[in-house]
């Protein structure tokens, strides 16, 4: 042995206390970690092509938001006339029918005014009824007084004869002057008679004139006293507040003994039978959007349970145009932000499901829009043909 050499040298094959070679195990684990590696690239890939198939026959068709609520037209139960209420007939949380009376307030001053009304529409009556009976004895005043203008006329008129036929007799002397000079005072005096009987006939018939505007003026008054009597008839009816349409009530703030005026909030009837969703979606989400369009709903309240309905509108313009101080771009810095649409959701729920439903929930909406699936497609081409034409 060489004294330059080691006395044990080195071995080219690592060996564990055992004596079993390592080097071929790292060989063979390096193979697996590569198979394990290929397989799930594979895995990845398959999966993501699944995803991608999926997203575009129908994920990018799936328009989701959780901007959305579920609500209710509230009718507000509030008096038309001022009084004390006289009895709640209601509770807190009862439903009611349509037209079921919810509160009455007190109708003594109502119902005096209607029988004063009453009163005034009688005493009208009663002054035409007068009049009118006036304008019979007026007429047969009248009557009586053309038959005595006319004897006073065939008076006159033979007095005025006798002058005539008197005067060539005097001029001729077979009769006297004294004689015609009488004749001729009498005619004076049938005339004078004609014409007074003429006067005090005109002053009668315009007497009737008279009368019959009184008849109207009766007439009038008694039609201002019905007007009277509808107004207090209306105010008697408005003593009792009747629900205007079926439902729950809430926010329930009357009770018997206070005293309400016009317009005071007394309580609220909720048609939970007309549940309807407001959804707010993106602008974006709206391309293929469409009345009639199938939705799937998920109630907060509700987990784990999912109920149909469907699209029943689109709101005419974003909430920010609807809004006390809608936005003006025109003036100032101007910052793009994507707008929201309001988008009536109609429910399809069960009677179970419904009952459990009232105004206010969180919902997640999900509208399917592949029903349109092609529309933007068509719309392009119109205004490729539009352009083509101009």
């Amino acid at each position: 042995m060489n004294g330059n050499e080691p006395a044990n040298p080195p071995s080219e094959i690592a060996q564990d206390p055992a004596g079993e070679e390592r080097a071929p195990e790292k060989k063979s684990l390096s193979k697996r970690t590569k198979t394990i590696l290929a397989v799930v690239a594979i895995v990845v890939l398959v999966g993501a092509a699944a995803w991608y198939m999926r997203y575009k026959s129908y994920g990018q068709y799936m328009q989701e938001t959780n901007d959305a609520q579920i609500r209710a037209d509230l009718s507000v139960i509030s008096p038309k006339i001022d009084g004390f209420v006289d009895a709640v007939l209601v509770s807190e949380n009862e439903d009611v029918k349509k037209g079921q009376v919810l509160v009455r307030i007190n109708p003594t001053d109502y119902r005096s005014q209607t029988g004063q009304a009453q009163a005034q529409i009688a005493q009208a009556e009663a002054a035409a009824d007068n009049a009118r009976s006036a304008i019979g004895v007026q007429r047969a005043q009248i009557a009586q007084a053309e038959a005595q203008l006319a004897a006073a006329r065939t008076q006159a008129a033979h007095d005025a004869e006798e002058v005539a036929r008197y005067r060539p007799l005097v001029e001729m002397g077979a009769e006297t002057r004294e004689k015609l000079n009488g004749l001729q005072s009498q005619a004076r005096q049938s005339a004078d008679r004609v014409r007074q009987l003429t006067a005090a006939l005109a002053a009668q018939r315009r007497q009737v004139s008279g009368m019959q505007a009184q008849v109207r003026e009766a007439q009038a008054r008694g039609q201002q006293a019905r007007a009277q009597l509808n107004a207090a008839q209306q105010d008697l009816s408005s003593t009792e507040l009747k629900a205007p349409v079926a439902g729950r009530i809430g926010d329930k703030t009357v009770t018997a003994g206070q005293y309400v005026q016009p317009g005071t909030r007394l309580m609220s009837v909720v048609p939970l039978q007309d549940l309807y969703i407001t959804a707010n979606f993106k602008e974006t989400q709206l391309a293929l959007m469409r009345p009639g369009q199938p939705v799937e709903i998920e109630v907060d309240a509700l987990p784990g349970v999912t109920i149909d309905g469907h699209v029943a509108s689109i709101s005419p313009a974003t909430g920010a145009q609807f809004s006390l101080l809608p936005p003006e771009n025109a003036t100032g810095n101007f910052t793009k932000i994507v707008q929201r649409v309001p988008v009536r959701i109609a429910l399809d729920a069960a009677p179970d499901a419904r009952k459990l439903l009232v105004p206010g929930m969180s919902v997640t909406v999900t509208v399917d829009t592949r029903g349109a699936d092609g529309e933007l497609e068509q719309i392009q081409e119109q205004q490729d043909a539009m352009g083509a034409a101009n």
